[in-house]
């Protein structure tokens, strides 16, 4: 069930009658702003295989893994 509510004086007051009985705890979601998302490359993991003879790209690895495990 979602419910509109307006915050007044530190309450949540329903827009529309709700019909839950008395005493009912509920959870009340916030939309709020959508976390800024960083690149890829602002990672501290980008990179850190650059300087690395054994493994020349990530699917190379990867591959190299499932080969030496079976998968």
């Amino acid at each position: 069930m979602v419910v509109q509510a307006k915050y007044e004086a530190g309450v949540f007051k329903p827009v529309t009658r709700v019909d839950l009985p008395e005493g009912t705890v509920v959870e009340v979601s916030v939309p709020g702003e959508e976390p800024t998302r960083r690149s890829v490359r602002e990672s501290d993991f980008c990179g850190m295989w650059k300087d690395r003879e054994d493994i020349p790209d990530g699917v190379t690895y990867v591959n190299r893994l499932r080969e030496r495990d079976g998968s």
